[in-house]
């Protein structure tokens, strides 16, 4: 969730901060350090129930901003809004029913996110699934930690488990501005906060050209075009919906389908790579071409135009639009990407193009109408469960494969952090009310 923080605020804003972001960093993970040894002592500097207030004050202000969203969002917003509410209340209690419900409740989590990691790195094998793996074994013994009573009866569980949020966390924190002390003036963000992904070099473009490309009457939305394997023919499907909804899905035939992801701009980006054969998905090989090797490797091909390609097969399932975004950037990726047509089904394909094309393009996406971000406006989309989804997304795909499932909820959810929908009537209500009182006072 920080990487997509930074991603949207820029590399001009956020470079030259890179000192504040170390120096963060290890204060960050310190805490992180103090708050888990704190909670494994009997004589608590911050007991355990004030995090668990905490906890449900951020719940009361999630909730209050449900009314104000629509559909997905306002379903993320109470489904946030109950997880800290429960959390929060068991922490509050500080009983040792309370805590022992707690712990088996992370220590479940924490050991299905770390067997899924385990699982993912040894099948699909994508750069640095050794390092994946090795984390995912870790999470699992810290699991087993977590579920196990000693020392402390569970009464140390939200805070070690808070402290090593923190840790992890800041030390993410200290990497990334070591990285960014590194980073060339006229490069992007989006290259160095991609993990699992083939890079990609930043080529400016011609000053005349940004120029051109930055006026809005030669430019159209944003659009990212999705065919999801249930959408395509749910009636036929034999798979369970989750899974053909974001990895793959089987038909009454046997044959595996994974669907498909697009990204246009008018008038003449679009960014549309299938493999130049097509990949046989049978259900005995496909555990084989899952594997992110180069000896999956195939020769790939680009679609001209979204027109000519739902003539060709059918329209797309659905459509996010963005309309805040770096055309420049979008096209310096794209001229680079396509310069090798290389297809691989799981580490270079037509999801994880379509994820790299929207970093570079929504970098800076909070900061393109202003130099400055309000603290305020900040804090709201730090805490917005949009951008929490979005990096959980993220980190999910980078941890397997990014799949047209994924993408589309991925954009969906930075579609909601960076244009959100219209506030309620209650706060335009309470705005028009203070630009009332403030023109009688003056």
């Amino acid at each position: 969730m920080i990487r997509l923080i930074l991603l949207l605020l820029g590399a001009g804003i956020v470079k030259r901060r890179w000192r504040f972001l170390l120096t963060l960093g290890i204060l960050w993970a310190g805490c992180g350090v103090f708050l888990a040894f704190d909670a494994l002592d009997e004589h608590y500097v911050i007991p355990v129930r004030y995090l668990g207030y905490v906890m449900i004050i951020e719940g009361l202000a999630t909730a209050s901003s449900a009314s104000a969203a629509t559909g997905t969002a306002q379903r993320l917003r109470w489904f946030k809004a109950l997880s800290l509410f429960m959390i929060g209340g068991l922490a509050a209690l500080n009983h040792h029913h309370a805590n022992l419900v707690l712990a088996i409740l992370l220590g479940l989590f924490i050991a299905v996110d770390g067997i899924m990691k385990v699982s993912s790195a040894q099948i699909v094998r994508f750069p640095g699934w050794r390092t994946a793996r090795a984390i995912g074994i870790g999470e699992i013994f810290f699991a087993i930690f977590v579920l196990e009573p000693y020392p402390t009866w569970y009464k140390a569980t939200v805070g070690v488990n808070m402290g090593a949020l923190m840790l992890l966390s800041g030390l993410g924190l200290v990497r990334l501005g070591l990285r960014l002390k590194q980073l060339p003036d006229d490069a992007p963000l989006s290259p160095i906060l991609q993990q699992g992904l083939s890079g990609w070099t930043f080529i400016p473009a011609p000053a005349n050209q940004t120029e051109q490309n930055t006026q809005p009457a030669q430019i159209g939305e944003l659009i990212v075009h999705v065919w999801t394997p249930t959408g395509l023919s749910p009636s036929q499907i034999r798979s369970g919906r989750l899974i053909g909804r974001y990895i793959a899905a089987v038909d009454q035939n046997g044959v595996v389908s994974t669907g498909h992801a697009a990204l246009e701009m008018a008038p003449d980006v679009y960014i549309s790579h299938y493999p130049k054969n097509e990949i046989d998905r049978n259900p005995g090989e496909f555990g084989r071409i899952l594997r992110a090797t180069h000896d999956n490797d195939v020769e790939g091909r680009f679609l001209p135009t979204y027109q000519e390609e739902a003539a060709g097969w059918c329209e797309a399932t659905a459509h996010v639009r963005f309309e805040q975004f770096d055309a420049a950037r979008l096209r310096a990726f794209w001229n680079t990407y396509r310069q090798d047509n290389t297809y691989n089904l799981t580490n270079r394909n037509c999801s994880s193009v379509v994820a790299q094309a929207l970093d570079a393009a929504l970098e800076g996406a909070l900061t393109s109408r202003t130099a400055r971000l309000p603290l305020s406006r900040l804090m709201r989309i730090f805490l917005s469960p949009e951008l929490w989804v979005a990096g959980l997304l993220r980190q999910r795909a980078e941890s397997m494969a990014w799949t047209p499932g994924l993408v589309l909820d991925y954009a969906r959810a930075l579609s909601a952090v960076i244009e959100p929908p219209p506030i309620s009537w209650l706060s335009l209500a309470a705005r028009a009310w203070r630009r009332q009182k403030r023109t009688q006072e003056s």
